[in-house]
């Protein structure tokens, strides 16, 4: 499909009254809306209805802090603590590479952890499979990244010093 005839992501609004506002189907939703649209695989994009800032990351950690809420708890705290604490670090530009990645991996090999999981085979052969391919790739992923950064980097390429020319 060409990006000419890409279906377009549905416009959210939401103003100041805290409301969120579907333009496609001009009614007001919720964020259990958004949530059910996320898991349908549904593409929409959260705009301030003043400013036009794109704020789908808020409304999104916003659909995950409710889910947490209800006892859907998914994200344990320490996975949670080590998010933070990327926040401050020199590495902060990689991880959500590294973690769209890993997630993708994961997601492509939901389908057969499921079936094993009701075929009565063990599932853990699949989380190994699935554990070899995410950091072999991984491994590849961050090489190329920090590639990118080596003719940058004094200490990773020798013929890139300071005040050298």
């Amino acid at each position: 499909m060409t990006s000419e005839h890409k279906k377009q992501p549905v416009i959210i609004r939401k103003y100041a009254n805290r409301r969120l506002y579907n333009t496609q189907i001009s009614s007001y939703v919720t964020l259990d809306d958004l949530c059910t649209m996320v898991k349908k695989g549904e593409d929409f994009v959260v705009r301030d209805a003043k400013s036009n800032e794109d704020i789908t990351k808020n409304i999104l950690a916003q659909i995950i802090f409710e889910q947490e809420n209800k006892g859907e708890n998914l994200l344990p705290a320490e996975f949670l603590k080590n998010v933070i604490a990327f926040y401050d670090d020199s590495l902060k530009n990689v991880v959500p590479v590294y973690l769209n990645s890993v997630m993708h991996t994961f997601i492509s090999k939901q389908e057969e952890m499921k079936k094993s999981m009701t075929g009565g085979t063990n599932p853990f052969k699949h989380f190994e499979e699935m554990y070899r391919t995410m950091w072999g790739g991984q491994q590849d992923l961050l090489t190329k990244t920090f590639g990118m950064f080596s003719s940058f980097n004094p200490l990773i390429n020798p013929n890139n010093k300071p005040g050298k020319k």
